[in-house]
């Protein structure tokens, strides 16, 4: 039986999802703004008792948190994630190796190129040159994306002479130093782009905000790579602790871990609700190359749990896991005669009852296959929300997940609350909770 839910252990309280400054060094190199905070990771490492000669496991990584706390604390880790943006973000992030000295070098190299030949087209960080003509073409040649590219970009979400600049920066980055060295460059561009060169906003999707149409570039770009230079330094005495991140599917996570390496589990998957969470990385995602077109765009979605609408193709089977589960059916039989009673007729909208069947299938299927990685006596803690996206229906994800889990043969040691939000359908606070499970390991 599933266990009633346990509130004290984690108390909501005001900013429990924002980043303390004191833990803000590594991770604010480049971060979803729907990541879970390092603290929450602090907390389930000293409640789990790991230690040095322990490794976790964070199997929807996504930007490293889990990750780079843990190296930090000195524990080993592994982190699994689809999204390449996010995956190259976690390498990244935990790779503290690499001479300071010679990142200082790099970034000048990179920064005073990009300068030289902006200056040569007349464009300085505040330049204040018209973008056009007044027969409507550029007074210089201006840089753009490929035509497949730039369609899978939300619309301005950044301006043409901030693209040109930044394209600009890119090819100094990738011509300059070691292979190594432009990792760090192109991760800084990609934290750039996000809050400083495009066009975005975050809320509870993420859409396009203030227009950023001279936006300081090199400057910004510069800036971050000094602050990424001075956590390496800082953090040197870490940089061996092991770690890495490996593109895969989490629903799939056994077939990449070694069988009984896992000795505990700290994460966050994907809830049902209807973001579709590539359109967080796009931006950056695009211009650094890592979807080049609506196929390979396709093909990323293909590799995530199904948890909205947009990601949901024929040929996806997860369902079939969580056939005889009585209250995901009576969840998805209710969604689909509210579109009925409300005359929702959108291909999505008659998609609804069947995410919500795929996102729990593709849960069971990820709980399944991580049986045999982990150690006996193995501790998990995965932070989920309910939801309320689909027709008002709500779903109560945290303890679905955990009557899952039971059927699997894992223990249901408790449920806390992280945090309540509104509901931006209902308005109604909806609860984000940490399920706790135990493998015993038979």
């Amino acid at each position: 039986m599933t266990p009633k839910r346990l509130s004290n252990a984690n108390v909501a309280v005001p900013d429990q999802n924002k980043v303390r400054s004191e833990d803000r060094a590594v991770h604010e190199w480049y971060r979803f703004v729907l990541s879970f905070p390092p603290h929450l990771v602090q907390t389930y490492l000293q409640r789990f008792g790991v230690g040095s000669f322990d490794t976790v496991l964070d199997p929807f990584c996504g930007t490293g948190t889990t990750l780079v706390e843990c190296k930090k604390t000195g524990i080993s880790s592994v982190g699994i994630e689809s999204n390449p943006m996010a995956r190259f973000a976690s390498g990244v992030k935990i790779d503290w190796s690499i001479s300071g000295d010679g990142l200082r070098q790099y970034t000048e190299a990179v920064g005073s190129t990009t300068r030289r030949a902006l200056a040569e087209q007349g464009i300085g960080e505040w330049s204040g040159l018209p973008l056009f003509t007044a027969n409507g073409e550029p007074p210089f040649p201006i840089l753009i994306l490929p035509a497949d590219q730039s369609k899978l970009l939300l619309k301005n979400s950044i301006d043409p002479l901030p693209l040109h600049k930044t394209l600009v920066l890119l090819e100094a980055i990738d011509r300059h130093g070691s292979q190594r060295e432009q990792q760090y460059g192109r991760l800084a561009l990609a934290n750039a782009l996000v809050n400083h060169i495009g066009n975005l906003k975050f809320g509870p999707e993420v859409g396009v905000g203030r227009l950023r149409r001279d936006a300081r570039v090199v400057d910004v770009w510069t800036d971050i790579m000094h602050a990424i230079t001075s956590d390496i330094e800082a953090h040197k005495d870490r940089a061996e602790v092991p770690a890495k991140a490996i593109e895969a599917d989490a629903r799939d996570a056994g077939q990449f871990l070694e069988p009984d390496s896992v000795n505990a589990v700290i994460t966050s998957p994907p809830y049902p609700n209807e973001k579709d969470y590539t359109r967080t990385t796009r931006l950056e995602s695009v211009i650094l190359g890592f979807i080049h077109n609506r196929q390979e765009l396709r093909s990323l979605k293909q590799n995530l749990i199904r948890s909205n609408t947009r990601g949901v193709y024929v040929s996806r089977f997860d369902h079939y896991e969580i056939a005889d589960n009585v209250e995901i059916r009576r969840i998805a039989d209710a969604i689909e005669r509210r579109r009925i009673e409300l005359g929702k007729t959108s291909g999505f909208e008659r998609m609804y009852a069947r995410v919500t069947r795929l996102y729990f299938g593709g849960m069971h299927r990820h709980l399944a296959s991580l049986r045999p990685a982990l150690r006996p006596g193995a501790k998990l803690a995965y932070v989920v929300g309910d939801q309320a996206s689909y027709l008002r229906v709500m779903i109560r994800t945290g303890q679905i997940l955990a009557e899952i889990a039971e059927s699997l043969g894992y223990g249901v040691t408790g449920i806390d609350l992280f945090r309540t939000r509104p509901s931006t359908v209902t308005g109604d606070q909806l609860r984000e909770e940490v399920i706790l499970l135990e493998w015993p390991g038979y």
